[in-house]
């Protein structure tokens, strides 16, 4: 427990300069491009687009046929569960790769190794706020106006970075202890992609096909996340209906994050060892 509060602290005091390192990774990520940051706006829009073009244009009338969607536009239903997506599958990657990457960089500065997978997080958080805001604009050009349950947003995103620092901070440990780790990590990652409700409605087809499957893939906590952002913005059911799987969630992240925290405060003054 001493390990927990005492990396809760570091974040907390690291804070500002957590902030100010992330956008100065983000900066000089594209100074060697002629349009520099602004590719942070054209990037996820170009994405999007493809993505509508695809699923929006191509196919979705047999999209929406597939997954039940009901009123919602299949590419509005889908880009609920992309986007998220989009920014915690960079995140997984780029926050378990942190400490390796930037250990050199910090082991003389006075900052705590912990801040390092947040440094990550925070980073992609900027895209992932530009993606947001196209995505609200899609759903107010579709008609589809604030609700209450858009407020319950705000309970999602914190689920959200507090699974992502939980994750980040327990493979960053583990990446730099044993290497193999990271390529590990990196095909579960494509194989998480299928395995959520991205593309298609889990519960619905699981629920009717083999509803044994169900349970298990719903262990997953990112399938509570992108289903509760879904449940946010598309009027779905609010975060407490489930008061059961709500609990689950949140024991899982804070035994990920107790565990982490071990691991990190027991091996962080050897990680240079580990180079």
């Amino acid at each position: 427990m001493n390990a927990l509060v005492r990396i809760l602290k570091e974040q907390i005091t690291s804070l500002p300069l957590i902030m100010r390192l992330a956008a100065y990774e983000t900066k000089s990520k594209y100074q060697m491009n002629y349009l520099g940051v602004l590719w942070q706006f054209l990037n996820p829009l170009i994405q999007m687009l493809a993505y509508w073009f695809v699923f929006g244009v191509g196919i979705r009338q047999r999209a929406a046929m597939d997954t039940g969607v009901g009123e919602v536009p299949f590419i509005i239903w889908m880009l609920a569960g992309l986007i998220p997506w989009f920014f915690i599958s960079p995140t997984i990657l780029d926050g378990s790769n942190s400490v390796f990457k930037r250990i050199k960089m910090v082991a003389k500065m006075n900052f705590p190794i912990s801040s390092l997978p947040s440094v990550a997080i925070a980073a992609n958080m900027f895209s992932y706020f530009i993606m947001l805001a196209i995505y609200v604009i899609s759903l107010l050009a579709c008609g589809i106006y604030p609700s209450l349950h858009w407020i319950q947003y705000i309970y999602y995103f914190i689920c959200m970075i507090a699974f992502m620092f939980s994750f980040s901070l327990f493979n960053s440990t583990i990446s730099v202890l044993i290497r193999d780790y990271q390529f590990l990590l990196q095909a579960v990652t494509r194989l998480l992609f299928f395995l959520l409700p991205i593309f298609w409605d889990i519960s619905d087809k699981l629920g009717t096909n083999h509803p044994e499957l169900l349970p298990v893939i719903k262990l997953n906590p990112l399938f509570y996340i992108i289903d509760g952002f879904r449940n946010s913005f598309l009027d779905g059911q609010w975060f407490f209906h489930d008061i059961k799987y709500m609990l689950y969630f949140w024991l899982f992240t804070l035994l990920l994050l107790t565990v982490g925290s071990i691991l990190h405060m027991k091996f962080r003054d050897k990680f240079v060892d580990f180079l």
